[in-house]
């Protein structure tokens, strides 16, 4: 009689296990409207109903943290789940920058994709994502250079302007083209723009239309390719994740990585579209780089691969020759 009540306590157990309650406090510190918000909610749903609710979302209704301090809020339990842009914690991620050399990709469902198969392939084992569970990383459409004061298309236009920028590889594109930047979240963008203290930034095309500036910004520049691209991620707290039913655990994994990835570029792909044609409607003049400031860029631009080829392999990527062509190639053949 003991061995039985023994044992199905022991079932009782398993099952209760099994079909665990868990609600993840999600954190945005951008408005719901946004782009990012909405495929995260979207993820949120999707898991919802995987899992039978058994695993479900409380989106908060203020970030937990600024944008720069997200993944440490993440990591410190303040949230479980939350996205932000590797570059807003300066010198942390340098393997992520692999992506945000200039002119590597118009399309932002291949370059988030292929984003993706490199992480997973080659990046996740280096850790440098320590104390996260990484869902999916992702990019941003092609970057674009804004300014208030008049056209560009070439670097000397753009000497004097004092630039916004939101770190990582931009950072030092902006360096090596002799410009004033300075490296601030993309929420301050409005009060930097509309006061002066800032005659430019470089975006996305869905940024002016988020982030109100279609009255402030009267030019941009747009590059083939891009002239960079951000990296993001979106990541889950570990101790949140060992919560997590071995069962929804699987369901959770088919629904991030790759299919996260594209979930946020698809989403992505559709505001850049719709940002074009806001700006256009609202007087935006648009400069498509000449070959020449194509040409001047990459020159000056060129030392950056191989400073980052160092400073990967002094991270540990021994192969980081051959992982960024592994990128380069999965855009492609996605785009």
């Amino acid at each position: 009689m003991k061995f039985r009540l023994m044992i199905g306590g022991a079932l009782a157990g398993i099952a209760l296990s099994a079909n665990a309650q868990v609600t993840l406090t999600v954190s945005s510190w951008l408005p719901p409207s946004h782009t990012l918000s909405q495929s995260q909610a979207k993820w949120c749903e999707d898991v919802a109903a995987a899992t039978s609710s058994r695993v479900k979302c409380n989106i908060l209704p203020k970030p937990v943290a600024g944008p720069g301090g997200t993944f440490d809020a993440v990591r410190d339990g303040l949230a479980d789940v939350s996205y932000s842009v590797h570059g807003y914690t300066p010198g942390r991620y340098v393997l992520t920058q692999l992506v945000e050399m200039p002119f590597g990709g118009d399309n932002p469902v291949a370059t988030s994709v292929a984003f993706q198969r490199v992480h997973e392939k080659y990046l996740a084992k280096l850790n440098e994502h320590r104390g996260l569970k990484v869902l999916a990383v992702f990019t941003h459409g092609p970057g674009i250079v804004y300014n208030t004061k008049h056209p560009i298309d070439s670097v000397a236009d753009m000497q004097g302007l004092k630039f916004r920028v939101g770190g990582g590889m931009i950072n030092e594109i902006g360096k090596v083209l002799g410009l004033n930047v300075t490296l601030k979240p993309a929420s301050s963008s409005y009060e930097l723009l509309s006061a002066g203290v800032m005659d430019g930034t470089f975006f996305p095309a869905e940024s002016i239309e988020s982030f109100k500036l279609e009255k402030i910004i009267k030019y941009r520049t747009d590059f083939p390719g891009g002239l960079y691209n951000t990296s993001f991620a979106m990541v889950m707290n570990p101790a949140t994740w060992k919560k997590i039913s071995k069962a929804d655990q699987a369901a959770i994994e088919k629904l991030s990585g790759e299919a996260l990835a594209r979930s946020f570029g698809l989403g992505w792909e559709a505001v850049d579209r719709r940002g074009s044609a806001f700006m256009q409607a609202n007087g935006v003049q648009k400069t498509m780089a000449s070959t020449a400031f194509v040409d001047e860029v990459r020159t000056k631009t060129s030392p950056l691969e191989k400073n980052w080829i160092g400073q990967a392999k002094a991270k540990g990527l021994a192969n980081a020759e051959q992982v960024l062509k592994d990128y380069r190639a999965e855009v492609a053949k996605l785009q």
